[in-house]
């Protein structure tokens, strides 16, 4: 690996680490922001799905301009938007300016998958795709970790409001590290891969899109990427608050519950990452999401602590590696140059399990008066999402054995 594919992969780590920071700090941060906004559940997942509203929205056009221009450029005008964002939420005093800063949040956050898995796999072998995407992906894990790690100490030193303005900080240095380090394509790339990539560049989008819109397999990996969206938020947004109320908990253990995840994933992304280069992508991603299922429904049944950490723990081991392998496959199935516009598509589709998820779960739970239903439509959606996924392993088996 080059110095500067290096230094790509450093950027992209330190990105994805301070997005997944601040988009799971919000079921960190909920405990205490509850009583401070005076909202409930369903409302305060309307605040959360505005960022995923935002998110979704410009994800695809993201994934085109990836596509096609700078990379540096976009990468540090967009973060820098995130920052912004973020910082703002600690001014929040009523649902619906939450509501617009976590909009801001979310358009500037859109940078911050997307365009990072397309270039990194610009610049890595196609042996080496999902260990470098898995390498890079380590930093959601550890953003969420140090987060779940810092976000207690910030509540109880100052307030909830301290939490945001530390991420949007970060977000924003952030910013800095990619204008410094990130650079759009391989000086080594041969003048006919240069060509092709140009050619794709600028193909007409009608033209682009209509070819994997009419695969079969980019339908079923992105529907299963849609109920990702909606099952990987509950434990992040209401696994804390769940743990504090059923099981009586203090705040700063409840949020090591989701330290445990990030942890626990990164040992999954380690492990599985480069494993999926040699047996599959898919098999991989049915594993993640039979673990989800199972670790979800050990939160539904748990009566003690220590059970509610064991479920924790295999909950950690599907969600870690399972967002690198997304992105892996849209190579697996599709051509190079059109991966930051096929996982733009896809992200569509995950943002709309993202978006519904909080408001629909939040209603749940309103209505219940119970976080335990929540976590069981959680598990129905990674039931059904490796459901999905089965014929595209099927498809893929026959075209080995024709091969």
């Amino acid at each position: 690996m080059s110095k500067r594919a290096l230094a790509i992969l450093i950027a992209g780590f330190l990105t994805i680490f301070s997005h997944y920071a601040v988009r799971y700090s919000y079921g960190l941060l909920l405990p205490e922001m509850l009583p401070s906004l005076g909202v409930s559940m369903m409302q305060a997942g309307i605040i959360y799905s505005s960022f995923f509203i935002a998110y979704t929205v410009f994800s695809p056009v993201l994934g085109l301009l990836i596509d096609r221009f700078d990379a540096r450029i976009i990468l540090t005008s967009f973060i820098v938007i995130f920052g912004i964002g973020t910082f703002l939420i600690s001014f929040a005093s009523t649902v619906w300016n939450a509501v617009i800063f976590f909009i801001l949040a979310g358009i500037g956050g859109s940078a911050c998958w997307v365009p990072v898995t397309a270039l990194i796999q610009r610049w890595v072998s196609d042996k080496r795709r999902g260990t470098a995407l898995a390498i890079a992906d380590i930093g959601s894990a550890a953003g969420i970790a140090a987060i779940s790690l810092a976000i207690p100490f910030l509540v109880n030193a100052f307030n909830w409001q301290a939490g945001w303005k530390s991420l949007g900080i970060l977000a924003l240095l952030t910013a800095v590290v990619n204008y410094i380090l990130v650079r759009n394509r391989p000086e080594s790339n041969s003048d006919k891969e240069w060509a092709r990539s140009q050619e794709a560049s600028t193909r007409p989008i009608k033209i682009l899109y209509s070819k994997f819109l009419k695969d079969r397999n980019f339908w079923l990996i992105g529907l299963s990427y849609l109920l990702l969206g909606f099952l990987v938020l509950v434990p992040f947004m209401y696994l804390s608050t769940y743990a504090m109320r059923e099981f009586s908990l203090s705040y700063a253990t409840a949020t090591r519950l989701i330290t445990i995840i990030a942890v626990v994933g990164i040992a999954g992304k380690l492990v599985l990452g480069p494993v999926s280069d040699s047996i599959g992508r898919i098999k991989v991603m049915i594993l993640c999401m039979a673990l989800i299922a199972i670790g979800s429904f050990g939160m539904v049944y748990s009566r003690s602590y220590p059970f509610l950490v064991g479920a924790t723990v295999i909950c950690g081991l599907g969600y870690g590696p399972v967002w690198a392998l997304y992105a892996a496959s849209a190579y697996d199935y599709f051509s190079k140059d059109s991966t930051g516009s096929i996982v733009g598509l896809w992200t569509v589709m995950l943002g709309i399990g993202s978006i519904l998820s909080p408001i629909i779960t939040g209603h749940t739970i309103d209505i219940t008066q119970s976080f335990r239903w929540a976590f069981i439509e959680a598990a129905i959606c990674a039931i059904l999402s490796l459901i999905i996924l089965v014929p595209v392993f099927r498809s893929t088996s026959s075209d080995s054995d024709v091969k």
